[in-house]
């Protein structure tokens, strides 16, 4: 496959350019009759949307969505359901200093050597704005989760050396434009931001992903498991660098009597005392709450001045304008929470196939 496809039973086709005409998604083995609520998707693509938050990118998009197949009287039909966004606020003349030269940190480099041409405004397909058909798509499953009781919540933990309280009240997250749920931590957070931003810098962080209301038993053996795929996803967005689960790298310290999440006996099926394995156990969901978190790099794109090459091959002083987020972490929370819900019902539309239990199920 080209690379542009992700999923099985579920599968969505990204497609457009950052600086193009538009972007947009096509979603393929949506199940049919589903009653797609439009205000719901633009909400969530609001989330995400270049403009819509005072501490990421100047750029503004209305990403006001457009169905051109697959639904009709407000229902899906099990047809190919493609969702496109226009754009309509591209400045490509703020990257005609960089048609040429290669950013650090970015992959125009490696694009380059792939394809031997690339699209040097906005970064074409490798811009993260090509994340906003993720969304889109992302918002369609968690529509569908929903209705049978499955919620994925993402937030901000950790932006340079800040770092929130664990035991910070998940809920609270959307008290702050950051989507932290430790308000004391999400003002520090605000603060590095604008201020890199104002000496031309960027940092990374983490971002903390849940998956609540999963029963057990969801996961493919062996090579697609529920934390394989996961992994894919979430490795699959730009500036993603690392991932783990529970407590993660944190276990490479531990004994298995401090990690061996004990059982007992609950009402009717066996129940964790601690999730340290974060839901999944030979990557298939336990019951518990799925939890994970990656950490995403510092933004390329920096106007400091830095060394790098040209297409001549000749050594260069490169500093990059333009319009950029100074944090990826802040509108990337949307996108993580998209690309696991895609997993999700993937993988639950895949056990439905294997079992036919659809009543069990809950599809």
């Amino acid at each position: 496959m080209s690379g542009n496809v992700f999923g099985e039973a579920l599968n969505i086709t990204t497609f457009g350019e950052s600086h193009g005409a538009a972007i947009g998604v096509t979603i393929d083995g949506l199940e049919a009759g589903f009653p797609l609520d439009l205000d719901m998707l633009q909400k969530e693509m609001n989330r995400r949307r270049p403009g819509g938050n005072p501490l990421a990118t100047p750029r503004k998009e209305s990403d006001t969505i457009q169905i051109l197949s697959g639904m009709f009287d407000g229902l899906t039909t099990g047809a190919p359901l493609t969702i496109v966004l226009f754009n309509t606020n591209q400045n490509s003349a703020d990257y005609t200093n960089i048609a040429e030269v290669f950013r650090p940190g970015h992959a125009d480099w490696t694009w380059y050597k792939k394809f031997t041409v690339r699209d040097w405004r906005g970064s074409g397909r490798a811009s993260g704005r090509e994340t906003a058909a993720r969304v889109a798509a992302g918002a369609v499953a968690k529509q569908v989760l929903a209705v049978h009781g499955i919620q994925v919540t993402a937030g901000i933990t950790r932006i340079g050396t800040i770092t929130a309280l664990s035991d910070s009240p998940w809920e609270e997250r959307h008290l702050n434009i950051l989507s932290c749920p430790d308000q004391v931590a999400a003002t520090k957070m605000a603060e590095l931001i604008e201020n890199l931003r104002a000496h031309g810098d960027s940092v990374g962080g983490i971002i903390e992903c849940h998956i609540d209301g999963l029963w057990p038993g969801i996961g493919e053996p062996v090579f697609d498991k529920l934390t394989a795929l996961l992994a894919h996803a979430m490795l699959s967005i730009g500036a993603v660098k690392g991932i783990e689960f529970g407590d993660g790298f944190a276990a490479a310290g531990m004994y298995g009597s401090q990690f061996n999440d004990s059982m007992v006996m609950g009402s009717d099926e066996p129940k964790f005392i601690t999730n340290h394995a974060g839901g999944t156990l030979g990557g298939i969901s336990t019951g518990e709450q799925v939890i994970f978190r990656i950490a995403m790099k510092p933004t390329s794109s920096i106007s400091l001045p830095q060394k790098t090459v040209n297409k001549k091959g000749e050594e260069e002083i490169i500093e990059v304008h333009g319009r950029h987020d100074p944090c990826i972490c802040l509108r990337a929370v949307p996108v993580v929470e998209a690309m696991a819900a895609l997993v999700i019902l993937d993988l639950i539309y895949r056990q439905n196939r294997r079992s036919g239990h659809a009543e069990q199920l809950g599809i």
